[in-house]
């Protein structure tokens, strides 16, 4: 037995020798004067035999060598992580728009899940999932000691089933039970509509392959539905969660006409990538606000920040996530895959988005407007007093009966930022107009 097991214990060593020794020279160059750990590898190998030889329940060779593989990456960042597989299938899946769930994006802090955001017309919204919810149990099971594909797997499931998250939210006194329902996510990621005659609203949910194409054909449909021009735009971001890099530069370059979008840097040569824009502007320079919040995450952030550098459109909201680093998904031979950060995101003017995040042109705070109730009695006013002067133009201007009213308040209670921005295009578009 004793034999038996150092002959594990050193074949194991050399196979893990070998295959850093492989890593160290596809991966990186290493300096001359950096050596093998073998004494971490020796310490490994030991703790390899104790768990195979003394642990209370027999454990696979394949289990111990997957969790090892997850625990070193666990341990780099909350983004790196090993993927088997059934988990690099799902990844592929997610980025397509289609895919079973609750619609919610998360990573990992202090061992809990912290929602990202919620996607837009899933399950997690309807059920008032909010960005920066903490969750600590999934139905009875603690998030602590789970992976982030773990946890992800668990709250994927049938269509139909029922999990309960309990949530930790900030200005909650005691943690939030939420019940929501599974079912296949079918994301469309771009929506439209006019706000005003001249005043479009533009929402990107997430970023997929697809949404670059989605936002022109967007473009195109608001431009006609106002006689072939737009006065201003709203360029909706809050608690998009980001996406594929390739959509945000597309989205991006749909607003500019020169220069930088984003780039970034690495350790490696392959990671150092600069994105142009293309001397098209769908909208002609057409005044822009994009609204962003806390849930405005890694893609959303390079559009946000790149618009903003090129003082092409006032940044209005919330500051955002701060995730900006770049995850590389390698593929490795059993089918799986490597998830790995491999570099950072800088707008371009050189500023890192991680764990700093776009700061807004204007603040807006956190609040609700309420309607105040009308009174029966209207104001007085020079018209209704006699003998009033007539005001010399002739006719007399027919009243509105509010209506343009209404709907402004109608917007600002239902959407307090969205309506401050429409209010800050309107301005923009007079001024511009003088």
């Amino acid at each position: 037995m004793f034999k038996q097991k150092n002959l594990l214990l050193l074949a194991l060593g050399a196979v893990l020798g070998v295959l850093i020794s492989t890593c160290g020279n596809v991966l990186a160059e290493r300096d001359a004067a950096t050596s093998l750990p073998f004494d971490d590898l020796r310490t490994f190998t030991e703790v390899f035999g104790r768990i195979q030889n003394d642990y209370v329940e027999r454990v696979s060779d394949d289990k111990m060598l997957e969790d090892a593989i997850r625990g070193m990456l666990a341990g780099l960042d909350p983004h790196s992580t090993y993927l088997n597989e059934e988990q690099y299938k799902e990844l592929r899946i997610g980025t397509t728009g289609r895919f079973g769930g609750l619609g919610i994006e998360v990573g990992m802090e202090d061992g809990f899940l912290k929602v990202i955001a919620p996607i837009d017309d899933t399950p997690a919204q309807r059920a008032g999932i909010k960005a920066g919810d903490l969750i600590i149990r999934l139905d009875d099971k603690p998030i602590k000691g789970l992976s982030l594909g773990d946890a992800v797997k668990i709250m994927r499931g049938e269509p139909g089933s029922e999990i309960v998250l309990t949530v930790v939210r900030e200005g909650e006194e005691q943690p939030l039970k939420i019940k929501i329902i599974r079912a296949v996510i079918k994301i469309k990621s771009v929506k439209n509509r006019t706000l005003e005659p001249g005043y479009g609203y533009l929402r990107i949910s997430s970023f997929q392959s697809e949404t670059g194409g989605s936002v022109k054909r967007a473009l195109s449909e608001l431009k006609k539905e106002n006689n072939g021009r737009l006065k201003g735009l709203v360029l909706d971001l809050r608690n998009n969660p980001g996406g594929v890099l390739n959509a945000a530069v597309s989205v991006s370059d749909a607003f500019l006409t020169h220069g930088l979008i984003v780039y970034t840097q690495g350790r490696q040569k392959d990671s150092e990538l600069k994105f142009n824009a293309t001397p098209v502007d769908m909208l002609n320079g057409a005044p822009i606000v994009v609204l962003i919040n806390a849930g405005s995450a890694s893609a959303s952030e390079i559009v946000a920040g790149a618009l903003q550098d090129h003082k092409r459109a006032v940044i209005m909201g919330e500051k955002s996530f701060g995730k900006g680093s770049v995850q590389t998904i390698l593929p490795t031979s059993n089918g799986g895959a490597v998830k790995l950060t491999t570099a950072r995101y800088y707008t371009p003017s050189g500023r890192s988005i991680q764990a700093e995040g776009i700061t807004p042109d204007i603040l807006l705070s956190k609040v609700r407007l309420e309607a105040i109730e009308r009174s029966n009695v209207q104001p007085l006013k020079e018209a209704d007093l006699s003998r009033h002067l007539s005001n010399g133009n002739g006719k007399k201007s027919k009243p509105v009966d509010g209506v343009e009213e209404k709907s402004d308040e109608k917007l600002a209670t239902s959407d307090y930022p969205l309506s401050e921005a429409l209010n800050l295009l309107k301005g923009i578009s007079i001024l511009g107009a003088r």
